[in-house]
């Protein structure tokens, strides 16, 4: 741990059994970190601990709960507080999907992947938040994605979920603003990643899913959620040369992107291979609950294991902070020589920082 790091803290991960949750835990554990991992499968998340445990976390909890239920959700921030102590950062990630055409989606299947993707993030960030605005700090990180802003077909119950999602986040973040508080959200805005979903997402497509092109490795993701926990001063962060160009496209252009990804949208989400009978299906029940699945989905042949655009917004975010420390040092030490001179005390600078 570098002095520039956080000491110790307690971290919450939602979604901690697989992808992007799972490679989060794991390097949150790397700096010694205290972690409650929730998810609903047993398995999954028995894995998920002792991989924790192995990258040294302080201390690593399982708890099965589903995000979809608020009093689950409560009874789980409840828990991570008795067994780890007050909870400094709060990570969600739990999702639930269909591939399919809307018109295949049964109201109960949008329902479901409504209430986990969107409400799982609404109640858990309220659980959160009933801790930390008391004591003045803490951080919750929302997983979010490019689909937060470009919907993509057969993707119509998640992209409507991430919109969601990114909405109510805007809402939020206003109200902790004008509030004064120290506590604070942000939201990472993922590209595809190479996680397990493709194998255990409720499928009608004629082939197995896919994620679209290009793909990374879910420790790709894992360090943005860490870089947005230590800095969660931005509204949000964006994730891999992908997404950056999709928003910015989905910006100044929606009506071609919309011709673009009806031309392209089905076929760069199916893999070319006849989807299995007998797949794992995890929309309603775990799939994950006797098999661990683990961080990676079947993708690593072609997953990219960093990130140049992230790379460099990072290194930029660090030549700012170090300029923003070098800044704030001038009027104290200014203030200092003029005490000095005046053989007077210098008076005490108010920290307004956020």
């Amino acid at each position: 741990m570098t002095p520039d790091e956080p000491e110790c803290r307690t971290v919450v991960v939602t979604g901690a059994s697989g992808g992007i949750g799972r490679a989060a835990a794991v390097a949150f554990a790397a700096r010694g970190d205290r972690l409650a991992l929730i998810a609903r499968g047993r398995a999954g998340l028995e894995g998920a601990v002792r991989e924790a445990e192995q990258a040294g976390a302080a201390k690593a909890v399982a708890i099965e709960a589903d995000m979809a239920d608020p009093e689950a959700v409560e009874a789980a921030a409840q828990r991570a507080e008795e067994e780890l102590g007050p909870i400094d950062v709060w990570v969600n990630d739990a999702f639930a999907s269909v591939f399919a055409p809307f018109a295949e989606i049964a109201p109960e299947e949008f329902r479901r992947v409504t209430e986990v993707t969107y409400l799982g993030y609404v109640y858990a960030t309220g659980a959160a938040l009933r801790r930390m605005l008391p004591r003045n700090r803490g951080v919750v990180v929302q997983v979010g994605s490019a689909i937060a802003y470009r919907g993509i077909p057969l993707q119509s119950a998640y992209s409507g979920a991430k919109h969601a999602l990114q909405g109510w986040h805007e809402a939020l973040r206003c109200e902790l603003l004008a509030s004064g508080t120290r506590v604070r959200t942000t939201m990472v805005q993922m590209p595809a990643v190479n996680t397990p979903q493709f194998d255990w997402v409720r499928s009608r497509l004629p082939q197995r899913a896919q994620p679209v092109p290009p793909i990374y490795q879910p420790e790709v993701a894992a360090r943005a959620v860490l870089y947005a926990a230590d800095h969660p001063g931005r509204r949000e962060y964006w994730v891999g040369g992908s997404t950056v160009a999709t928003l910015m496209a989905n910006a100044v252009a929606p009506g071609l992107l919309d011709r673009y990804l009806a031309r392209t949208g089905f076929s760069s989400q199916q893999d070319g291979h006849p989807r299995p009978a007998g797949e794992p299906d995890n929309l309603f029940e775990p799939a994950d609950a006797r098999r661990d699945f683990g961080a990676h989905g079947r993708f690593d042949g072609q997953a990219r294991a960093r990130s140049v655009q992230q790379q460099a917004a990072h290194a930029l975010g660090a030549l700012a902070d170090g300029a923003r420390r070098a800044t704030s040092a001038v009027p104290r030490l200014g203030a200092g020589f003029a005490a000095r001179t005046r053989g007077t005390r210098a008076p005490r600078t108010q920290d307004r920082s956020v």
